[in-house]
């Protein structure tokens, strides 16, 4: 059951939600179905022996341009 992100066409609202099976989500400020499917940015985390046995950390996941947020998806803070 995947979290998706939506942008309501109605009320301009983006907000995540989890859908399940066909189940069709609609806008929690405006009770809208009129939506569209955002593209989510996917991240993770890879750590792996470099040289000299120590640790590397990779991230595919995007930097915040907010100063000080640890977020790694702007829409849940309303900026952007």
């Amino acid at each position: 059951m995947p979290i998706y992100e939506y942008k309501c066409n109605d009320c301009d609202k983006d907000f995540e939600t989890l859908v399940m099976g066909s189940t069709k989500p609609e806008c929690p400020s405006c009770d809208s179905k009129d939506l569209s499917r955002l593209m989510s940015a996917c991240g993770f985390i890879s750590k792996s022996s470099g040289p000299g046995g120590q640790t590397q950390v990779t991230s595919s996941a995007g930097s915040s341009g907010c100063s000080g947020c640890a977020s790694s998806n702007c829409g849940s803070c309303g900026v952007g």
